[in-house]
């Protein structure tokens, strides 16, 4: 795998470096805040609880070429700047790394501390230069404005409390011509998976439409990516969409 000079991958990633976005070696100054009031809707379905930073077992994903499957739909280049959401153990995180090269960037983020810092662990050891960690909000990545080609929701959507929340503070984080990915299983949310239908009716709901859909090879997952369109709506003016 191919490493990067220290100084000239981290130039470009100054900008990320904001209160809880930090490079591995200071990952340890970052605390999680505490969730403001909102004007949001809550979600009129069940939200899964997260109960392991680990989907599936590495190699039984690679044997089924997951990762080469989403990058290809995604259209994901070198020279990209992507953002991993929900990064757990760094699947995506450490092959995105090589893909985008020395001239793109990753950034991993998650809301458990000790995912984040087992993640920043693996990334120090496997000298990945051109990625940097983010310790985010259950609604709110706190992700830099205007910063990403792509950003990834991979088997975590369901998870996400507030979905029209968290996809309200993204809608300006993307830079012109990105867009969203989300993969996960067709299946309830209680039971870890986003049925297509509600996906796209809570996307819509923030101002994005859908852009792709296709089912991937185990036959119960998808991808799907979304862009925004016009402005984001004001949170108090957001339907809320039922499961």
């Amino acid at each position: 795998m191919r490493t990067l000079s220290r100084r000239k991958a981290y130039a470009p990633l100054r900008r990320f470096l904001l209160p809880c976005l930090v490079p591995v070696l200071l990952l340890g100054a970052c605390r999680e805040q505490p969730e403001a009031q909102t004007t949001f809707p809550d979600p009129r379905r069940p939200v899964a609880p997260i109960v392991s930073s680990r989907y599936l077992n590495e190699d039984a994903r690679d044997s089924v070429g997951e990762f080469e499957t989403v990058v290809r739909l995604a259209d994901i280049r070198p020279g990209m700047s992507v953002a991993d959401i929900g990064a757990g153990e760094g699947y995506y995180t450490v092959r995105l790394s090589p893909m985008v090269g020395e001239d793109g960037r990753v950034l991993a983020e998650d809301i458990v501390p000790e995912t984040i810092q087992e993640l920043a662990r693996r990334v120090q050891n496997e000298r990945l230069d051109n990625v940097a960690l983010k310790l985010g909000l259950p609604n709110d990545p706190q992700l830099p404005d205007a910063s990403f080609d792509r950003v990834l929701l991979i088997h975590m959507y369901h998870e996400i409390a507030r979905p029209s929340e968290f996809l309200w503070h993204l809608h300006d984080d993307l830079k012109p011509g990105g867009s969203i990915v989300v993969v996960d299983a067709d299946r309830p949310t209680d039971r870890h998976g986003t049925p297509p239908r509600l996906l796209v009716c809570e996307f819509n709901a923030v101002g994005y439409e859908l852009e792709r859909f296709e089912r991937l090879p185990d036959s119960e997952s998808y991808f799907a990516s979304f862009k925004p369109i016009g402005p984001k709506p004001e949170p108090e003016t957001i339907p809320q969409c039922g499961a």
